[in-house]
């Protein structure tokens, strides 16, 4: 799985106060109404030392409304507590959008310093509000008052939101815990951030430079022509270069015949966060591990796990390990399998040495080729970025009507970035939309979708409508030659844009009820997965970049044939990393003080049994999943496989209708579950749509272990 969901950070319930350092006058484009087309941010006029000032100016704002409530001399209402509360702090979450979406796909080291010392302010913010006597206890009133009120299913389940976020919050704690618990959420805000700053360090710091031509045996030219590009671009020209960025690195370790290469360049990318510098993640782990236990504790949650899964589709620990344990067991001997058709023919060409983990992609790719003669530089050059996403504007149009309009007025926060306004059919505008496809060394790797601005309803019935970034790390366009993506990448593109159309489709009439429960946020995106690599439409939108030809009904059959090949590993590397996850989260009070976080992987590697030829997907020291809070999967990386349940099982709605493109089934699809955010049970909004709960059915045969 990738880096993937909706980076949205909820600060509807945040207030404290600070100085105000730097300028806050008219200069600083946060402040005042942005004057650009559609309310997009003024990316070009927004600079790092604006953050700060308007985050502070932001929480002052935030404070004043938050007073304007808990002095009101009238008894606690639907109207004057939980509305204004609901929709206080808007400056204060558009800079913090803001902030953090540039950190993630265009930081610097300033920006990063900014991050350091705001983090703070806003960890005490969220706490002011959340352990605020006075809101808490008007909101209480509410919330215990609800019977006694002819509220709106969605009015009630804001109240009873807001009253669980307070709770969550601290709001029941006594002084000394209260206080204990603000200390804690500094510490977890500040360590998240030294996570992710060690990790991108490391991304950057480590790749490997070819200088001898016969070292390159085995790979196509693009990949070689990939390399000469990198190498060029750091002065080396007339060498190659080879980075731990997957566009770079997954090519490489795929065809390079060098078995030494493939080993270095793949343990440095499997050893960031733990090579004992000034950018090791295995100390910040532990005391972040330990952290988070004790603040469940201090909650009255036994573990981390059980304080997150609370407010999600999964409740509790043991429905996870349940859904997991029961996958674990055919993906782990279809892992077998695959291994050993690997080693055979390893050992067929004279190989003397076991695989290893370096050594999976190599054989699988050999492997592939022999059973299905398939190789992926056969599908790229019927899979440029031009005709992917041509693909999924085309789809999304027979689905949804929508329309895209590419927009050259707007501004960007880098050269790279495209903007497009979506449209309904008939030109009514739905959102803006920004796209950013390629590696560098200011980004994250990964891909994210997330928002600059949430859908919003204000008090007086205005539509805001949001925008939308989906942010992506493919393969560069090399020379002459447009970027040309890996299946993978491709099927990358469609997830994330199932993502932007849950936010661009969002109707929900309450900022508090736009989100999603974790494990239901991944149902809209995972579910355009089958549209790209279904074969009646891979023959509509994969066109060969130089002559405009379909993709050939042979080439489809073999990817067809192929559709379960390597899922024993895909399915086994993601499902230990979701235990490992599980397993740093489910410690008690008596084992959270981990000793030794290596040594902690290895037991829970060796307790599921997994084969010393896969590692889990992310191990521990670069996990950013969890252990950022901007991924915020802690306890929730499992969340993929508990919605492909979903996504699976839904897709077969259109399978059965005997068209995968029926309009009706789509409409109902927008209407019950990505127009809806959080405005109801998931599972509710899952049953309006299907009629029924899903079958785990449907996902074992998409993975072939049935």
């Amino acid at each position: 799985m990738k880096r993937k969901g909706l980076l949205i950070l909820t600060i509807g319930l945040m207030g404290t106060m600070m100085a105000c350092t730097g300028k806050k006058g008219p200069e600083n484009p946060f402040l005042g109404e942005y004057k650009t087309p559609f309310g997009v941010p003024p990316f070009d006029k927004i600079k790092v030392e604006h953050y700060e000032p308007a985050i502070a100016e932001g929480i002052k704002q935030q404070l004043s409304e938050i007073d304007a409530i808990t002095a009101n001399a009238e008894a606690p209402t639907f109207e004057n507590t939980i509305i204004p509360l609901d929709y206080s702090g808007e400056l204060l979450e558009r800079v913090v959008l803001t902030m953090e979406n540039i950190n993630s796909a265009n930081t610097s080291d300033e920006l990063q310093e900014v991050l350091k010392k705001v983090s703070p302010m806003l960890s005490k913010h969220r706490d002011d509000i959340s352990m605020n006597p006075k809101l808490f206890e008007r909101v209480k009133v509410v919330y215990e008052n609800m019977a006694q009120n002819n509220y709106t299913p969605e009015q009630k389940l804001l109240i009873e939101k807001t009253y669980k976020s307070f709770v969550r919050g601290g709001a029941n704690l006594d002084s000394a815990k209260q206080a204990e618990l603000r200390d804690i959420n500094q510490k977890l805000s500040m360590l998240a951030l030294q996570f992710n700053e060690n990790l991108l360090a490391e991304n950057n710091d480590y790749f490997i430079v070819i200088d001898k031509e016969e070292d390159l045996a085995g790979l196509p030219e693009s990949v070689k022509a990939m390399g000469a590009e990198e190498a060029k671009s750091r002065g080396m020209e007339g060498k190659w270069v080879y980075t731990i960025y997957k566009p770079s690195m997954i090519p490489f370790l795929t065809y390079a015949q060098n078995k030494e290469l493939r080993d270095k360049l793949y343990y440095g990318y499997y050893m960031r966060g733990n090579n004992n510098n000034a950018h090791d993640n295995k100390n910040i782990i532990k005391q972040i591990v330990e952290l988070r236990q004790k603040k469940a504790e201090l909650l009255g949650y036994p573990t981390h796990a059980h304080y997150v899964l609370d407010v999600n589709m999964a409740k509790v620990p043991e429905n996870v390990y349940n859904l997991l344990n029961q996958l674990w067991e055919p993906a782990l001997k279809r892992a077998k399998a695959e291994r050993d058709d690997m080693q055979k023919l390893a050992k067929a060409e004279g190989a003397k040495f076991k695989i290893g983990p370096a050594d999976w992609w190599y054989y699988a790719e050999k492997v592939r080729k022999a059973k299905y003669d398939l190789d992926e530089e056969m599908l790229r050059p019927y899979l440029s970025l031009d005709a992917v996403r041509s693909g999924i504007f085309n789809l999304t149009e027979k689905l949804y009507g929508l329309k895209y309009v590419k927009r050259t007025d707007l501004p960007v926060y880098h050269p790279e970035c495209e903007v497009y306004e979506v449209q309904e059919a008939d030109g009514k505008h739905v959102g803006i939309l920004y796209l950013d496809f390629f590696p560098r060394e200011t980004k994250s790797v990964g891909a994210w979708c997330t928002e600059y601005r949430s859908q919003r309803i204000m008090p007086d019935g205005k539509f805001i409508s949001p925008v939308v970034s989906i942010v992506c790390n493919f393969s560069k366009p090399t020379g002459n030659t447009p970027a040309l993506l890996s299946y993978d990448e491709a099927e990358t593109f469609y997830h994330e844009f199932g993502h932007a159309l849950h936010a661009l489709f969002s109707k929900v009439q309450y900022p508090g009820l736009r989100n999603v429960p974790r494990d239901f946020v991944e149902l809209p995106s995972q579910i355009m997965e089958h549209w790209a690599g279904h074969k009646q439409y891979l023959k509509e939108y994969a066109r060969h970049y130089q002559t405009g030809e379909p993709m050939p009904d042979e080439l489809i059959n073999k990817i067809e044939a192929s559709g379960h090949f390597n899922q024993g590993f895909a399915t086994t590397e993601y499902l230990a990393a979701s235990i490992l996850d599980m397993d740093y989260h489910t410690l008690t009070a008596d084992k959270a003080k981990i000793e030794d976080v290596v040594a902690f992987e290895k037991a829970s590697m060796d307790k599921i049994g997994l084969i010393p030829e896969i590692w889990p997907r992310y191990r521990s020291t670069y996990f950013a999943h969890i252990f950022s809070d901007v991924m915020g999967y802690s306890s929730g990386y499992y969340s993929y496989i508990w919605a492909e349940v979903l996504d699976s099982d839904a897709f077969e709605a259109f399978v059965e209708s005997g068209d995968i493109f029926n309009k009706e089934i789509a409409g109902k699809f927008r209407t019950c579950v990505l127009e809806k955010g959080g405005s109801k049970d998931a599972m509710e909004l899952y049953k309006d749509f299907r009629g029924k709960e899903p079958s785990i059915e449907p996902l074992l045969k998409n993975r072939g272990l049935n």
